[in-house]
């Protein structure tokens, strides 16, 4: 008889302490099995870990115990809703919004001239400094802070609005049809 029966014999005599123990930590038949189970599940799985000669009953009995308490916490985090009550009741403010202002600033955008488009782009999203952006575009100082001023007028103007915080308000109600 080779080392493998022999650990799965004695294994499989310890079943039933098992299952008590699994009973007397959940109170159901079923879970208890199931339990049973996962923790026999995982001993064969590691069974290369245990060690010869110690507590067989021992390690099972932690394997269990360990699984019943990582099921407990997993549950915790759950909730039961077989109905889907508690579901229904989960609500998600709408993302769409977000989208469609996005949308229209990038159809703005396309409108601009060029250089006045690369200017804003620079200092306005990719967060560059007046100075950094006229070495890349290769002009003066003045230049660049003048071509983001005309770009973010002509955006809002192209945009319908008198700032900034009005552009997303605009396209929200254009969306909804109250514009």
């Amino acid at each position: 008889m080779d080392s493998s029966t022999s650990w799965r014999d004695e294994a499989v005599g310890l079943i039933p302490a098992l299952r008590a123990f699994a009973w007397s930590l959940s109170h159901n038949g079923s879970d208890a099995d199931d339990l049973v189970q996962d923790t026999l599940i995982k001993a064969w799985s590691n069974r290369d870990k245990f060690e010869p000669g110690t507590n067989l009953r021992a390690w099972l009995f932690t394997i269990l115990r360990n699984t019943y308490y990582t099921n407990v916490l997993r549950r915790r985090r759950e909730v039961r809703d077989e109905q889907g009550e508690y579901a229904s009741t989960l609500r998600t403010p709408p993302t769409q919004d977000w989208s469609v202002a996005m949308r229209a600033l990038q159809t703005a955008l396309q409108q601009l001239p060029v250089e006045h488009r690369e200017a804003l782009i620079l200092v306005g999203a990719a967060g560059l400094s007046y100075e950094e952006a006229a070495e890349i575009c290769g002009c003066a100082l003045g230049t660049i802070k003048s071509r983001v001023n005309r770009a973010r007028a002509r955006l809002l103007k192209i945009m319908d609005a008198e700032n900034a915080t009005d552009v997303m308000a605009l396209e929200t109600m254009t969306v909804m049809g109250t514009a």
